[in-house]
């Protein structure tokens, strides 16, 4: 049994009860982008290597240890994050697949090697931080939310330095940053293959956008059909019901 710290508590996976997961409700606790984007990433189910860039508490490792046996490496710059992810890892006894690294994702050149993983992704922070005024008064939220630590090119930029010549990187933003994104890929040699828009509802602008790029791809993109969340009556739709409970 791990400890637990402060106001942390043990949470289900999705539905599957053989899976648990430490969250912090003033820290760190999974949110919808993070299941949406594990299910979205392509993974090689046998044998592999994956990197997590901004893994906070380990959430999309765990996730994606349900699709593949490959090889899973998580960058969490912020100490306690990398501390909940690693008791995260070794509460559901997955040491032997999953490694954890406390480190800024800028800095990991003596760590990792370079253009090896066959898959990257992230969840990145969303938001541009032009003053403190902005930044969320929780230290660790304003950190996972706001690009305090990396940027939206850091992120592009180290994803490209570890995936290999072929390999997907596969991330979760808001639709606003869309034309960010693939400038961002392209002039990082990224081609985006595959995105979908995500919307709570139909009828409803989409609030998430999901993008998968590879690295010295051909240009070719497919927009794959739009995923609503809710129903009209804000129960969960078929496929969302799916994705969320792990179906």
């Amino acid at each position: 049994m791990v400890q637990l710290f402060d106001d942390e508590r043990l949470d289900y996976l999705l539905a599957e009860e053989t899976m648990q997961i430490i969250q912090s409700p003033s820290a760190f606790s999974f949110s919808l982008d993070a299941v949406l984007l594990a299910h979205f990433a392509y993974v090689p189910i046998k044998k592999g290597t994956i990197l997590d860039l901004c893994t906070g508490n380990g959430v999309i490792p765990l996730l994606l240890s349900r699709r593949t046996n490959a090889n899973i490496s998580g960058v969490e710059i912020q100490k306690r994050l990398f501390d909940m992810a690693a008791r995260n890892v070794k509460l559901n006894e997955l040491e032997k697949q999953i490694n954890m690294i406390h480190g800024d994702l800028k800095e990991m050149q003596e760590i990792l090697k370079q253009s090896s993983f066959d898959v990257v992704t992230c969840n990145p922070p969303y938001f541009r931080t032009p003053g403190k005024m902005e930044h969320n008064k929780n230290e660790y939220l304003t950190i996972a939310r706001h690009e305090v630590f990396c940027s939206l090119e850091d992120v592009v930029q180290a994803s490209k330095l570890y995936v290999r010549p072929g390999g997907k990187v596969a991330m979760v933003h808001r639709p606003g940053r869309l034309v960010d994104i693939i400038s961002l890929f392209r002039k990082y040699k990224l081609e985006p293959k595959r995105m979908q828009l995500v919307y709570p509802k139909m009828g409803r602008d989409a609030n998430m956008l999901l993008i998968e790029g590879i690295r010295d791809g051909k240009a070719d993109l497919t927009i794959l059909p739009p995923l609503y969340i809710y129903n009209h009556d804000n129960t969960y739709t078929k496929e969302a019901e799916d994705i969320i409970y792990g179906r």
